[in-house]
């Protein structure tokens, strides 16, 4: 974990989708600095890197689950508390499932993400006004 100012965490590997993201994003979050990553193992790498606030996670990514990587952090002390809400094209009772044991704060469809959505879960879980 990084000592840094604080990033929010975009995992995403759809150009358009990022772009659409970031768009959103910083509109309503403008000073809040963002990271991508378009896998997993970037997600691990900027982890360690990074002090992330918060993570928008894909489920359907290059090498894994979204649902699966957020068990993982679940699982670890240093970021069982890291609010994670994931965004899938097409989220499956099966993912619901899996994402809700993991402890993710959110699941939602790409059109979900949208600005109130994004301002009233970063105010509820990041604690910015």
């Amino acid at each position: 974990m990084g000592t840094g100012p604080s990033v929010c965490l975009i995992v995403e590997d759809t150009e358009t989708d990022r772009a659409m993201m970031r768009r959103i994003f910083l509109r309503q979050w403008p000073k809040i600095p963002l990271v991508f990553a378009t896998t997993l193992s970037e997600a691990r790498r900027v982890l360690g890197e990074e002090r992330v606030a918060m993570i928008f996670l894909d489920n359907a990514l290059p090498d894994g689950r979204g649902a699966d990587f957020a068990a993982e952090l679940a699982a670890a002390p240093a970021y069982r508390r890291l609010p994670v809400v994931v965004v899938s094209d097409w989220p499956s009772p099966f993912m619901y499932a899996k994402a809700r044991a993991a402890n993710v704060i959110e699941i939602w469809t790409k059109s979900d993400f949208t600005p109130p959505s994004v301002q009233r879960v970063v105010r509820q879980h990041v604690g910015i006004a």
